[in-house]
């Protein structure tokens, strides 16, 4: 396949950032997106010219860090799949691809496609975890769970965190990854006795990190390569009213 690629390029978050265009060829469709930006890379070192830098890790679509816009669409055009997923028979000869970071406050660039993800572990640190006492760990059939909240529980806790709901979102909003750190938590009973707390805890860490408020336009969802639905958002915001109205935990 012989490609046209629209790459940003930008040295730091205090720079301007431009598109720069590289022509590429010998690029198999079976590759994924990642192997062949590995390409490109290799290119641009023979031609003694500054590599691409973008975020990877696993390649397995559990890390969450191969973010990056794609054609305008978060991960690219297929879904339910993160970049590091996406294989290059997705695209045809000759096409011009468009390849960018996410555009968020709360996500400033640090050198091309990479892009400053902590705020999210601002947001756990704040309340994403359950305190128990150390020790061995309790036998699995101590606490029964209903089988089928244990399943919506996991559905959320699929969340990977790669910040796709975020650049989707018209407001830069990450309440689709709130709502499902907060559902898998809070649903489950280790987690019910901290979860007044743990609601309005992660949810001032959300608002100061700089991220937007959810007008519900459903991208965030969309877009997700989880698939997490919008329910957890649902969820979330009446557990923040109830929380708001009972808890004595101070905010």
């Amino acid at each position: 396949m012989k490609l046209t690629l629209k790459v940003w390029r930008q040295k730091n978050s205090k720079t301007r950032g431009r598109m720069e265009t590289y022509p590429i060829d010998g690029i198999d469709e079976d590759m994924s997106f990642l192997e062949m930006i590995d390409v490109l890379n290799q290119n641009l070192i023979k031609e003694k010219k500054d590599p691409v830098a973008f975020d990877h890790d696993c390649r397995e679509g559990i890390c969450g860090m191969c973010s990056m816009f794609i054609n305008g669409e978060p991960h690219g055009p297929e879904k339910g799949v993160t970049t590091c997923q996406l294989h290059m028979r997705s695209f045809k000869d000759g096409d011009t691809i468009v390849i960018e970071p996410w555009r968020a406050e709360a996500f400033p660039v640090i050198k091309d496609l990479v892009v400053d993800r902590s705020a999210f572990d601002t947001i756990i640190q704040a309340g994403g975890y359950i305190s128990v006492n150390t020790g061995n760990a309790m036998e699995a059939n101590a606490i029964p769970v209903d089988k089928s909240i244990a399943n919506e529980a996991m559905n959320a806790a699929i969340c990977i965190g790669c910040g796709a709901c975020v650049a989707a979102c018209k407001n830069s909003s990450a309440m689709l990854f709130l709502s499902a750190k907060v559902s898998h938590l809070n649903m489950l009973p280790q987690g019910e006795v901290e979860g007044k707390r743990r609601v309005l805890k992660m949810m001032k860490a959300h608002d100061e990190a700089g991220f937007g408020s959810c007008t519900n336009t459903g991208a965030c969802s969309a877009e997700c390569p989880k698939e997490i639905s919008l329910s957890n958002i649902a969820r979330l915001n009446r557990a923040y009213i109830a929380a708001s109205l009972t808890s004595e935990e101070s905010i």
